[in-house]
């Protein structure tokens, strides 16, 4: 995992200096002219290149941070904002083994499917530079100027679901397989067809669940380090580029 990010940090660096767009497709504010250049005249605060290197810095360090924060023990298990339950079409089978006291079981279920979402996500690193190479000078000013504070994460949403998706599936697959997921499903279930009277059938694609979940997961953490950006808490914009660049997109708010 060390190394996938090591992989999203210095290619997404190259993207900071290598990655350009026309400038005919960029839209200034009315009293920020353009210039043949591709620079704003003197009395707009930044450039349009500022612009795009700025928000692929941002969403570099987001990225990068949102990784590290789940792709850990206990980084979807310890965080209740991101923590995989049960499927929903089991949740009546875990609140009939809670109440005749088998919850432990339901507990060691609920902690693998955890850790196999930890163990693919990783993955993401790859997938976040590719996007980031393919930010425009218009995506990246939409992104800065949009007054949405998650506009970074419904970009990538757009850009990198679908990817994430094919990514994920067969390392979560492979982690289920690590984490006893289907042992402790099977478990779980054969409990419950063990009651008296229960003739409820649970059919659930855990694979594709997790799978979900852990994207899910991810842009959660993604939209909590951009709204950190944007809004500078705990000093987030930590180089002189950030602060001109979200400093410039404050003003025009």
């Amino acid at each position: 995992m060390k190394n996938r990010l090591k992989v999203l940090s210095l290619a997404s660096s190259l993207l900071l200096f290598t990655q350009c767009d026309t400038l005919s497709q960029l839209t200034y504010p009315d009293h920020a002219a353009k210039t043949p250049a591709g620079s704003t005249t003197q009395g707009a605060a930044v450039s349009s290149g500022e612009i795009a290197t700025g928000i692929k810095q941002a969403l570099s360090q987001g990225l990068d941070r949102s990784i590290q924060s789940l792709a850990v023990k206990d980084g979807f298990l310890g965080n209740a904002a991101v923590k995989i339950l049960m499927p929903p079409e089991a949740q009546k089978v875990e609140r009939t083994l809670r109440d005749i006291g088998l919850g432990s079981l339901c507990d060691n279920l609920i902690q693998s499917l955890n850790h196999a979402a930890e163990s693919a996500v990783g993955e993401a690193a790859p997938v976040f530079v590719s996007a980031l190479s393919q930010l425009t000078v218009r995506d990246a000013t939409n992104i800065l100027l949009s007054g949405q504070e998650d506009a970074a994460t419904q970009f990538f949403q757009r850009a990198t679901t679908d990817e994430l998706t094919k990514r994920f599936s067969p390392i979560v697959e492979q982690a289920l397989g690590k984490h006893r997921v289907a042992q402790y499903w099977s478990t779980v279930m054969t409990s419950y067809n063990q009651i008296p009277l229960i003739n409820d059938k649970v059919e659930t694609d855990l694979n594709k669940y997790v799978t979900q979940k852990a994207i899910a997961g991810l842009f959660h953490q993604v939209a909590q380090e951009e709204l950190k950006i944007r809004n500078n808490l705990g000093g987030t914009r930590t180089t002189p580029l950030l602060k001109k660049v979200f400093g410039y997109a404050d003003k025009q708010q």
